[in-house]
């Protein structure tokens, strides 16, 4: 009898150990790839762009025969909540088993992540969290698997301010910001450090909170300085109606913003005849004439029925960065990725040629683009 039990429990266990066995190769059979994204919320519009900017790389990747696997994306709505943004990490890391992560859009965000993240040892590319400090712990080192698509807020604040400096010759600013958002706070100090070192003034600095949509008490005070630009670090979602209010009290002076304008929505708030004399610092332009650029813009248009913004873009390169990165690696392991995206050097693509610094944030050129009745209308590289 006991050498019946032996048996039997020697059985159990060889039957148990080829069935994990069995589930470990089924997960392999395909490369997983997790989305986490502000899918819903006040800065939704970016997170859909460049989850359908993110969606676009898979599907070539699949079509273009270069993988040996089906490359599958598990995508979550974070939206806009940092703790929920920091439960999807959890589960993509530990159950869903993916290879890497691309999201999500904004600072907050992928600052709830990363640390979770790199915990997990899960790769993560956020295609436009733009915070200085948003890939680094608190010593100031960069989380091991934390990476970003897109230049920092000092770097485009930077070119902003000498693009306001030098190129427009205008040097009495005034600032609009969020004084909740670490985005529009790390604009501000960076624009203000530079403008005032090229001999700009800052002549006023006026402070709004996210909820606010009525800007006339700000606008009225500001209406009676003496200044010739106004800078707005911040959202399309409060930039369309500032830019709006402002023209209609008659302030027509030029108004310059960060990539957190480049959104469809910015006109429907604004108005398109409210947005001429208008600038933003972006990564992206649908005016370039590279042929890799527009075979993405028509690619993304078959698709989706629309012209890309510089959200999908960045999306389709943070993932085309993690597919080549796996590709490098030969392997869909995280830990191997990781250490192939370290040696990514050159990566060609739509936003621009990357190559990461030392902290996993890309060396890549700033765009400044001008809108005439809403519309993009010329783009220039600006240096910071």
């Amino acid at each position: 009898m006991k050498r019946f039990f032996l048996a039997a429990l020697a059985f159990l266990t060889l039957t148990l150990l080829l069935t994990g066995c069995k589930k470990e190769t089924a997960s392999d059979d395909k490369i997983k790839i997790g989305l986490n994204f502000e899918l819903s919320g006040d800065v939704a519009q970016y997170g859909i762009a460049e989850a359908e900017g993110a969606e676009l790389a898979i599907e070539q990747a699949n079509a273009s025969g270069n993988f040996d696997k089906e490359i599958v994306a598990i995508k979550y709505d974070n939206a806009y909540n940092a703790a929920e943004t920091s439960a999807i990490i959890t589960r993509l890391a530990t159950e869903d088993k993916v290879s890497g992560v691309i999201g999500p859009a904004v600072s907050g965000m992928a600052m709830a992540q990363y640390q979770a993240g790199n915990q997990y040892g899960v790769v993560m590319i956020s295609p436009s969290a733009t915070a200085d400090a948003a890939t680094l712990d608190a010593n100031g080192n960069a989380y091991d698997f934390a990476f970003r698509a897109c230049f920092i807020d000092s770097y485009q604040g930077a070119a902003a301010a000498n693009f306001v400096a030098r190129d427009m010759e205008k040097l009495k600013a005034v600032v609009i910001y969020d004084s909740g958002s670490d985005y529009a706070i790390g604009l501000y100090n960076t624009f203000s450090e530079k403008f005032t070192a090229l001999g700009g003034t800052i002549v006023a600095a006026e402070a709004y909170i996210d909820s606010d949509t009525d800007f006339s008490a700000i606008l009225t005070k500001i209406n009676g300085e003496d200044f010739d630009v106004i800078y707005i670090p911040g959202y399309y979602n409060q930039a369309g109606l500032i830019i709006k209010q402002a023209r209609e009290l008659g302030i027509m002076v030029p108004i310059v913003g960060p990539d957190g304008f480049d959104s469809p929505t910015l006109v429907d708030l604004a108005g398109a005849s409210n947005l001429n004399d208008v600038y933003f610092t972006t990564a992206y332009s649908n005016l370039s004439t590279d042929p890799d650029q527009a075979a993405f813009i028509e690619a993304y248009k078959a698709k989706y029925g629309k012209e890309p913004n510089m959200f999908a873009a960045l999306g389709y390169d943070a993932t085309n960065l993690l597919l080549a990165a796996i590709q490098q690696a030969g392997s869909s392991d995280p830990a191997a990725v990781q250490q192939a995206l370290l040696n990514i050097s050159g990566f060609k693509g739509v936003t621009g040629t990357i190559t990461f610094d030392e902290y996993h944030n890309p060396i890549k050129p700033v765009l400044m683009v001008k809108l005439v009745n809403g519309e993009q209308a010329e783009s220039i590289e600006v240096q910071p």
